[in-house]
């Protein structure tokens, strides 16, 4: 019998559209308004799986033999030609000028210098020196530093799979977040983590009986902690929200998220047509579809911003991006443009507050897994190890669960038979391995090529390793890393694993346990927004609204201003190496910290906040950054403090406050009108390169 792990380049399915061939970049600025419906940059991940070693390919998230752990990810520009290639050059006169400004004549403090000092000190309050000690972030100043190794090189010598052994034991990589945190910057991220904790009877209990002991900027208010990690950025009406039905009144909301009424931006994704089709649809449409340059999968990842940025509904949305790194499917995966919104609204919206393991057997009869993973190649005569790999050690027990090779051998022999025809989910029980299995402690005689019974003995394992304790030990890290802290107490890991178990995999249960845990309220500031969660919560603070700007001119683009205001935010979230689904290998994006301490990302980030202070882009409405305080006040300091209160709901400290003074150039005392004397957008805009915006 043929060990395929590594199939061949799979072959395009059964259609011959390709979706995205034909595409041209409209650039982040839209400067061609008068372009067709979705001709924009094309797809950075082209084929179902690498032909090589999958973990070979994985140089975001593992560290190999021999080498240092990956580079924290940088700002990315996707343009006609690819990943890598320089950013376009925008017209001169558009937007606000960059953050190199140092060498401004007269200027006592550099903006750049002083706003890096700002933002940069986020890292060192969410515990330590951990951006300080970045050869990226000391760049900025033309200081040189050498790289930190960090993660395993333990290895097994061989090209040859370690049969017998467990995986972990000899694996040339480590589990993703592991990777980044086994570096210096890591452990100085664990020195400032809370340790211990207990449960009480609520989430507003907890709150009301734990004290902040960890070193921190933010405020230590639990309504503030709340907004910032259940949300994508607190915002008046949440916090007013929070305050008007309770802690545990809010929480009990967000997780009956149907009860909650759509939002205007909800309500509007109606304008991105493609969204409304089936898969049958897709496929029928693909032509004229292909035609009009429509790029279903690139719609669904517009919709998903739009829904972190404007839906009611934040903590679901929070919990559909934390399945969508753990059971990671690419947006852009080749069949991605038909399958992938199917399985974003038939799998992980369909179970993210519900049951992981109804939602890991819906996955796996899913086109869209299937054919990322290479499902539907595998035969009884020719395996195909990847989905049966990856069940393991991503979406179920992890890399350290106590699986062996073995197991990933026989589980590959069992999920034969699951395939695509004609767009939909099919068993063809001429491909499947009829025989005993035994995958960890599970078993089964596999005795029968019937649908009906085969596809119960697949689903019965799957099921089993959605329940095994280890998954539920893998759930709970992953859930107390995304809300707690990059270095979670293993106190609240152990209870959230009990109460996984105990609860079948229910996940409402688990994220109670979690917001009823004094962890979570001790860590406060312990958690730094990636570039995606920076630029959604920019948006969130400074009320940016759906509705174009009476000043638009929409041209004869066939896309209303609103879809093509949401392309441009997915446009940049790429430049900035982090947009929703966008990993193109299945492990997604990493959730600490020291992944993502790219100096470049840092600046690219304060200065899309800059744009949008300036409302440079019409295809949305923003508040003129002079009317963000109501009543200011007539002396800079008292404006800054006004401003930040606004901003990010607290004062900054007195050494953040005068660098932000220092980027206007005027005392705290100094007389100023509601436009900062002219300097209001650069003011507002150094706030928001605070570490009280960039913690969460």
């Amino acid at each position: 019998m043929a060990d395929q792990n590594v199939p061949p380049r799979r072959p395009r399915d059964d259609r011959g559209w390709d979706g995205r061939q034909h595409h041209t970049s409209d650039g982040y600025g839209d400067h061609n308004p008068s372009a067709s419906y979705g001709h924009d940059s094309p797809h950075t991940y082209q084929g179902g799986y690498p032909q090589a070693d999958p973990r070979e390919q994985y140089a975001d998230g593992y560290a190999h033999a021999g080498h240092p752990a990956p580079a924290p990810r940088g700002p990315q520009w996707v343009g006609p030609e690819g990943l890598g290639r320089p950013a376009p050059a925008r017209p001169a006169g558009t937007g606000l000028p960059t953050l190199d400004d140092d060498d401004e004549p007269g200027r006592k403090v550099g903006r750049r210098k002083a706003i890096v000092a700002l933002g940069g000190t986020a890292a060192v309050v969410a515990g330590g020196a951990a951006l300080a000690m970045t050869p990226q972030f000391r760049s900025l100043f033309g200081d040189e530093a050498a790289a930190d190794a960090t993660g395993s090189t333990v290895t097994d010598g061989t090209a040859a799979r370690p049969s017998g052994q467990q995986p972990s034991t000899v694996r040339t990589y480590t589990e993703q977040n592991e990777s980044y945190m086994g570096s210096r910057a890591g452990e100085a991220l664990k020195k400032n983590s809370p340790t211990g904790g207990r449960s009480f009877s609520g989430p507003a209990a907890a709150a009301a009986e734990t004290t902040v002991t960890v070193k921190t900027v933010l405020a230590k208010d639990p309504i503030l902690h709340l907004a910032r990690r259940a949300t994508f950025g607190a915002t008046p009406a949440v916090v007013a929200d929070i305050k008007k039905l309770g802690i545990d009144g809010w929480i009990r909301g967000q997780l009956d998220p149907d009860k909650l009424e759509p939002s205007k931006a909800e309500l509007k994704l109606a304008e991105l047509p493609t969204q409304k089709l089936s898969v049958q649809q897709l496929r029928d449409q693909r032509d004229t579809l292909n035609d009009q340059g429509a790029q279903p999968e690139r719609e669904m990842v517009d919709a998903t911003i739009a829904r972190q940025i404007w839906s009611k509904r934040q903590l679901f949305e929070v919990m559909v991006d934390f399945w969508n790194d753990f059971l990671h499917v690419a947006a852009d995966f080749d069949g991605g443009e038909v399958y992938r919104n199917s399985f974003d609204k038939d799998v992980v919206r369909a179970h993210a507050l519900g049951s992981y393991p109804e939602m890991l057997v819906a996955a796996n009869k899913h086109p869209a897994l299937l054919i990322y993973l290479n499902q539907k190649d595998s035969r009884k005569d020719a395996i195909n190890e990847n989905l049966a790999r990856e069940n393991l050690e991503l979406y179920s027990v992890g890399v350290d669960g106590g699986y062996k090779e073995p197991d990933v051998r026989q589980a590959a022999l069992l999920q034969t038979g699951r395939g695509v025809q004609d767009g939909k989910y099919v068993f063809r029980p001429e491909q499947h391995y009829v025989g005993k299995v035994k995958i960890l402690t599970f078993t089964h005689a596999n005795n029968s090529s019937d649908p009906k019974k085969a596809e119960a003995a697949i689903d019965a394992y799957i099921t089993y390793i959605a329940l095994h304790p280890s998954t539920a030990k893998y759930v709970a890290q992953s859930l107390a890393t995304r809300f707690v802290s990059d270095t979670p107490p293993k106190s609240l890991v152990d209870r959230l694993a009990k109460t996984y178990s105990t609860n079948n995999g229910m996940i409402k249960p688990v994220l109670m346990t979690l917001f009823s845990s004094s962890e979570f309220w001790a860590a406060v500031g312990q958690k730094v927004r990636r570039p995606m969660e920076y630029l959604a919560a920019t948006y969130r603070t400074l009320g940016v609204s759906p509705d174009a700007s009476p000043k638009h001119n929409n041209g004869d683009s066939k896309r209303t201003p609103y879809a093509r205001g949401l392309r441009q935010i997915h446009d940049k979230l790429r430049e900035l190496g982090q947009y929703p689904m966008g990993q193109p290998t299945p492990d997604g994006y990493p959730d600490v910290y020291v992944a993502w301490t790219s100096a470049g990302t840092m600046v690219n980030g304060w200065n899309e906040a800059g744009e949008l202070l300036a409302g440079y882009r019409t295809v949305f409405t923003y508040t003129a950054p002079e009317k963000l305080v109501a009543k200011p006040p007539a002396t800079a300091g008292a404006y800054v403090d006004a401003l930040a209160q606004r901003l990010v709901n607290q004062k900054l400290t007195a050494r953040e406050k005068n660098l932000v003074l220092g980027v206007a150039g005027v005392p705290a005392s100094a007389k100023v009108d509601a436009t900062f004397n002219g300097a209001i957008t650069a003011v507002a805009r150094a706030i928001l390169a605070s570490p009280q915006h960039h913690l969460r």
